[in-house]
Order: C-alpha cells, then structure tokens, then sequence
C-alpha cells in the first residue's frame, strides 16, 4: 500500500463511521486531511484524534446539500494546501426503511439531496480543482443497495444508483486528465446502527453473508486506500463490492 506523505485528502462525513476510519488511516500513512462534516463535534473528534497521532488535519463544517457550502470546503482547501490529491466522496445517510407509498416525501427529497446531490456537486467542483493540477484520485461511497434493490429502500437504493451512474460518466469523462474515479460498495457493516438491532436478527444478518460475518469499518476503509494507492493507478470507473460475497 502507498504512502500517501504530501498528498492532501478531502474526507466527507468524517464526522464518524467509514469517513472517520479513512481519514485516520490516510493520515497515518503522512496524508493532509480536510475532515468534512455539518456535525461539527464528531468532525472536531476526527481532527484531534488525527493530530493527537501526529497526523495533520482541519475540519471545514458543510452541508453537502448546498452547493455553496461545498464550493466554500473545496475553495478553503486549496487556499490552505493548494491543491486536492484525493477525495473520498462520503457523506450520506440511510433513513427509515418504509415501502416507497409509505416513504414521506420529505425523507425521499433529503435522502436524495444528500446522498447523490451532494455526491454530485463534490465530484463537480473537486474535478475542477484536480483538472488544473494534473490529476488525482476520486473514491465514493456507493451501496450494496446500488447494485441491486432492496426492499424498504427505495430512496437510498436510487441514491446509491445515481453514484455507481456518476462514477462511470465522470471517469470516462476525465479518464485523459490522470483522473481515477471509483466507488466503493459496502454490504452490512457492523455499525452502531446494526448493533441497536436485536441479536438475533444480528446473527441472521451475519449468517446471510457468505464469509459468515458483517463486515468492519477497515475493511471498507482498506479498500479505499487501494484505490487511492498508486498500484491502482490503471482502474477507473469500477465499483467495488466490500460486502463479504453477497453480490457474487
């Protein structure tokens, strides 16, 4: 695996989870991180356990929804560091799982927003920033839910859609300006939001995976820095399953 010394990386929803796990790992490897987030305590918790490593780091607040705010992030960045090398395309949320007749339009529109909007507007103006240096590595988060359906998640399922859709447009896109873009696609992880579940739906979901167990929050961030790495400097436009073997 490369060491990322020099490299400047933008993290959204650093706050906590897989945004978190990334940018400690980037920064233990000697990478500059801008840690992303609108919950401005948990993304100050991701800077100080960074710096308290000795890593290098600075939390913007944004809320990806807003193109201004997004524009603000990447525009501080390169005012700070004068340019972006990577980018892990994070930021998103879930929501209550409901039939699509029962989804509140409110929840359809944020999950939306949030989820491939703000996708869409990071990749918009970091591209622009990695065209005029010369290159550099683009790595969102997709979704089990975006390779197929998945009932009760309508909204999230064409959220995740849409990224796998955009990361495959935009490769082609800048495949001649040195840009990599990928997506990451992780299954059932064991998250906080897994571990409110009763045990023994827990152990029905572990049982489902053909590796018999969730996956951890490394095992998505390794895959990342694989794709941040200089030996992936040949792949783009892929979406990688890290899911345990269920999409197989």
């Amino acid at each position: 695996m490369s060491d990322f010394k020099d490299k400047v990386a933008v993290v959204t929803g650093a706050s906590s989870g897989m945004g978190r796990t990334v940018a400690a790992k980037l920064a233990a490897q000697g990478a500059s991180i801008v840690a992303v987030d609108i919950v401005e305590d948990g993304g100050k918790e991701t800077v100080e356990e960074i710096i308290n490593n000795n890593g290098t780091a600075t939390f913007i607040r944004a809320d990806v929804t807003s193109a201004d705010d997004v524009k603000n992030y990447v525009d501080k960045t390169i005012e700070m560091y004068g340019k972006i090398d990577l980018f892990f395309n994070n930021a998103g949320i879930v929501g209550d799982t409901a039939n699509l007749a029962e989804q509140p339009i409110e929840q359809i529109q944020k999950t939306i927003e949030i989820n491939l909007l703000g996708a869409m507007y990071g990749m918009k103006y970091v591209l622009a920033e990695m065209v005029k240096a010369g290159g550099g590595k683009i790595v969102s988060t997709a979704s089990g839910a975006g390779l197929d359906g998945t009932k009760g998640m309508s909204s999230y399922s064409a959220s995740k859609h849409g990224v796998i859709g955009f990361t495959k447009s935009a490769a082609l896109e800048y495949a001649a300006d040195n840009i990599n873009i990928n997506a990451v696609a992780p299954g059932s992880v064991d998250t906080p939001m897994i571990r409110n579940i009763d045990p023994e739906t827990q152990d029905e979901i572990a049982a489902s995976i053909p590796m018999g167990r969730l996956g951890k929050m490394e095992d998505i961030a390794n895959s990342v820095l694989f794709l941040f790495c200089d030996g992936a400097d040949y792949i783009t436009g892929v979406t990688i399953p890290v899911d345990g073997g269920i999409s197989a």
